[in-house]
């Protein structure tokens, strides 16, 4: 039997990533497309579209680029808000969960992922990035703007005996006003990066060991498990905040874990496309068939967990056939418009990755395993669109430049800030106790 130093000496352990040249300009290249796409959807909105149809340069009603929709009337500005919110929504769920994903092999002294944890721990620096970028919208869209993204900000609708007074959101104002969120986001917000940066911390410190301890590692599980009861509760409340209240009337038990289902899945298959990145460039070479089996499984059993909740919610409320519940759904599917994204929604989110990683070979194989992650991350942006979008655009929702360029914006960020942070620190934390378990990791 060899002993623990033969075995490291079969590894390269002193793997750094190095931010090249090459990695900064693909980023950049994303980047600059985004900022063309969006430059194009921006114009042809103010040129006059409206809704759907503003890549056909078409509008109705009202002044070029507007038309009345209801209680605020619509103007192109509003799309551009409601796309900055949906993008802060998806791309915050992919950073804490790859915090999340760190915790949780801590907590569960789970050793296969030891090889590949710096992967999500770079996520978490994005969190004061688009924490901000949270705050920023929701503040300008509440104080500045139309208020396009929560109808419940409103001052009117709690005035009694006046035409906007409504019984159902002053009922919620005490839960629902607008110190008190702001209050609960960067309660949320700053909990989850403190928490990050306590992992963080205890994870580099662990590196400067000069021989394998289980101090840190103690240390680290205390605080994942603290954090896995803090995220618990905040993700679920997260979720009623910044997407369930968009439709203020309806109301769900279970959209605290649709959401959740959401986000774990799509921050299971950005952490496993990083890996099989960073593979592709030369680095992890330790990382065997059997860590992209794993990896492929989370992918996998969380596809058909959100398909579990997302049938549940939907057949409850089907069969439940109350009036408040219905409107949500009746919304998106009696729409000409949403109704073709909800069924792309279901296949892209369940069909395509359950039959696709079904087999043990599918989930071992690279170019299977990339190509159905890259699926998985735009069929959940399409998720959070479909959540998003209806409540607050109503019928002038839109799918294009403007879409597609704002999303490469904050996808090259991501990127960017997720690369900084792996050329921080060696890419293997070779002083884990339980590395050993993961360089001989065989399924």
């Amino acid at each position: 039997m060899k002993s623990e130093h033969s075995h490291h000496t079969d590894h390269n352990l002193d793997e750094r990533f190095v931010f090249s040249d090459g990695v900064r300009k693909t980023i950049f290249i994303i980047l600059g497309l985004g900022v063309v796409f969006f430059a194009i959807g921006i114009a042809m909105l103010a040129l006059g579209g409206s809704g759907h149809d503003a890549h056909a340069l078409a509008f109705s009603g009202g002044e070029s680029g507007s038309v009345d929709s209801g209680h605020h009337g619509y103007h192109w500005t509003n799309r551009l808000v409601v796309n900055f919110w949906h993008n802060n929504i998806y791309f915050v769920g992919i950073t804490i969960v790859g915090v999340f994903f760190v915790a949780l092999q801590y907590a569960a002294h789970a050793g296969w992922g030891v090889l590949v944890k710096r992967i999500p721990e770079a996520f978490g620096g994005f969190l004061p990035i688009i924490g901000g970028l949270i705050l920023l919208v929701f503040v300008v869209d509440a104080f500045v703007g139309n208020h396009v993204l929560f109808h419940w900000v409103d001052p009117s609708l709690y005035i009694e005996n006046t035409p906007n007074y409504d019984p159902i959101i002053a009922g919620k104002q005490a839960f629902l006003n607008t110190p008190f969120f702001i209050i609960r986001m960067l309660l949320f917000l700053g909990g989850w990066y403190a928490f990050y940066l306590a992992i963080r911390k205890n994870s580099l410190l662990e590196d400067l060991e000069k021989h394998t301890t289980s101090k840190y590692f103690w240390k680290i599980k205390t605080i994942s498990t603290l954090f896995i009861i803090f995220f618990a509760l905040s993700s679920s409340m997260s979720a009623w905040d910044w997407v369930l209240s968009i439709d203020t009337h309806w109301f769900s038990t279970m959209f605290g874990w649709y959401v959740f289902a959401s986000w774990f899945v799509t921050g299971a298959a950005t952490i496993t496309l990083g890996v099989i990145f960073l593979k592709e460039m030369g680095y992890l070479k330790s990382v065997t068939e059997s860590h992209l089996h794993d990896l492929g499984k989370f992918v996998f059993a969380f596809s058909v967990f959100w398909t579990y909740i997302w049938f549940s919610q939907f057949l409850l409320i089907y069969y439940a056939n109350i009036p408040e519940e219905t409107a949500y759904y009746l919304e998106r599917l009696s729409s000409d418009y949403y109704s073709k994204f909800f069924f792309v929604n279901i296949f892209l989110n369940f069909f395509f990755p359950f039959l696709s990683l079904m087999t043990r070979d599918a989930k071992r194989k690279v170019g299977i395993l990339k190509f159905v992650c890259m699926v998985v991350m735009f069929g959940h942006w399409l998720d959070f669109y479909l959540m998003i979008t209806p409540g607050t655009l109503k019928e002038n929702g839109g799918f294009g430049f403007l879409e597609i360029g704002l999303a490469m914006i904050y996808l090259a960020l991501f990127t960017f800030v997720v690369a900084k942070n792996l050329a921080k620190s060696p890419l293997i934390a070779k002083n884990h106790p339980m590395l050993e378990e993961s360089l001989n990791h065989h399924i």
